[in-house]
């Protein structure tokens, strides 16, 4: 695993073999964040992170390369968060928060937190995958989390979503998507 750009460009991480995470390729990952230069400049903006399924966290690291205010990773496995958590230790980055959350769980009580921008990799054959980005934009008046206009508070108004998944899931119907990218076997879509 290394790191695309920013501050941090050219670090190698290497990735347990023990690992149970699918990480991002660094060929997709490149091509993501050349397309995500265009919706938004990490630095500038002081954007607030979400990194949802963290994995490795190897999208942790680039977000914090590329000038992220505040990145929060948000992981269960516990082998996963020490990695992450050794990883920032090493580069001293302190603008980082590593849980080990179930993001699921995450995502439905996170009632006061707001994100510029949220990627999301879950395990691609994950059953509540086609449901995340009806979880992030909450249209429901009834939830807690609901601001005044049914948009959920997860997600800043003009916040960016970014979603890993298999070749089999197509969101382009839905309310909020923006666009589809796909980079061999790996597919992104971008909901705003």
């Amino acid at each position: 695993m290394r790191v695309i750009t920013g501050k941090y460009k050219g670090r190698h991480f290497d990735v347990p073999r023990t690992f149970k995470a699918r990480p991002t390729t660094d060929f997709a990952k490149e091509n993501i964040f050349n397309v995500l230069q265009g919706y938004m400049d990490f630095e500038e903006e002081e954007t607030m992170a979400l990194d949802l399924f963290a994995g490795t966290g190897s999208i942790t690291l680039e977000l914090l390369s590329r000038g992220c205010k505040q990145v929060i990773s948000v992981e269960k496995e516990p082998l996963h968060c020490r990695f992450i958590n050794q990883f920032l230790k090493q580069l001293g980055a302190e603008n980082a928060i590593v849980l080990r959350a179930d993001a699921l769980h995450y995502i439905n009580n996170a009632r006061a937190s707001s994100f510029d921008f949220i990627f999301a990799d879950p395990p691609y054959n994950l059953p509540e995958l086609p449901l995340l980005p009806d979880l992030i934009f909450k249209e429901s008046q009834a939830d807690s989390t609901a601001t005044s206009d049914g948009t959920s508070t997860i997600l800043k108004p003009g916040g960016l979503f970014v979603l890993e998944h298999g070749h089999t899931n197509d969101f382009s119907s839905h309310p909020h998507f923006i666009e589809h990218r796909a980079y061999g076997s790996v597919n992104f879509s971008l909901f705003r």
